[in-house]
């Protein structure tokens, strides 16, 4: 067998399953030149003229590719001159946004996301405290800082609240977890659902990311895992007591922007 029948995608016609679309293949082979190549987020991709030479295929087929690839956050297309694709980088939200379509047509609620964050922090809160870095510790402070900062503004300690529990979950050191972890963050948010967080709430979350934060950086691994238990059943019962129609509403793909 030839070096370009190994590497060549296996039809499965005759096993009564579809081949895959020719655009799905161009798409993976146009990720996998990324990643080969070490291209970084803002690198351009060749002219259309160029795929299309290098490809082979039909003008349609390769937008497809392209188009796909944008709307996963892989791409950006850059319209007017000199502007063509460019390589991104998919943020959590976009897998928040495909985990919530799933989840809503499981007619999964509210109350799972919850779930699986109070049984995964705390053991990411562990991890985290076993191989922190003091560049990485500071990282986690900072975000206490800012989130200390603009308490008055309800909005940045959303956004800064999914920082804190994302950079634990980089700390641990495994990009699955991160990324799952932060998509459930997103999820998780319930602002969409009518969750508010009103200043004393605000104080209190503030105060527990201290906690964390000062059990991680010192190392101490159970305290660490403690402390996020603490503040993932607090988290809990504050929705449970001030939110209880949340919890068991169905989840809904447009509660997250992608």
């Amino acid at each position: 067998m030839s070096g370009s029948t190994q590497n060549r995608p296996r039809s499965r016609g005759r096993d009564g399953l579809r081949p895959q679309k020719t655009a799905a293949l161009l798409a993976q082979r146009i990720v996998g030149e990324i990643t080969d190549g070490g291209l970084q987020q803002g690198a351009p991709l060749p002219p259309e003229k160029t795929m299309l030479e290098e490809y082979g295929v039909a003008r349609g087929t390769l937008r497809e590719a392209l188009r796909f690839l944008e709307i996963q956050g892989v791409i950006t297309i850059k319209t007017g001159p000199g502007g063509g694709p460019v390589v991104n980088r998919p943020g959590s939200r976009h897998l928040a946004s495909i985990i919530a379509m799933m989840l809503q047509l499981d007619q999964a609620s509210f109350r799972t996301v919850l779930e699986a964050r109070v049984v995964l922090e705390p053991e990411l809160a562990r991890r985290a405290a076993a191989r922190v870095t003091d560049e990485q510790a500071e990282l986690l402070h900072q975000s206490v800082v800012r989130m200390r900062e603009t308490l008055d503004d309800e909005h940045a300690f959303v956004e800064e609240n999914a920082v804190f529990h994302e950079t634990i979950a980089e700390i641990a050191g495994n990009p699955v977890f991160t990324m799952v972890l932060a998509s459930l963050t997103w999820i998780c948010d319930g602002t969409p659902l009518g969750v508010q967080y009103p200043m004393a709430s605000r104080e209190a979350v503030v105060a527990e990311h201290h906690r964390i934060h000062r059990a991680i950086a010192s190392g101490d691994v159970e305290r660490a895992g403690a402390a996020m238990a603490v503040h993932m059943g607090d988290f809990a019962a504050y929705l449970e007591a001030r939110f209880p129609q949340v919890l068991d509403a169905p989840l809904r793909w447009d509660q997250v922007d992608p």
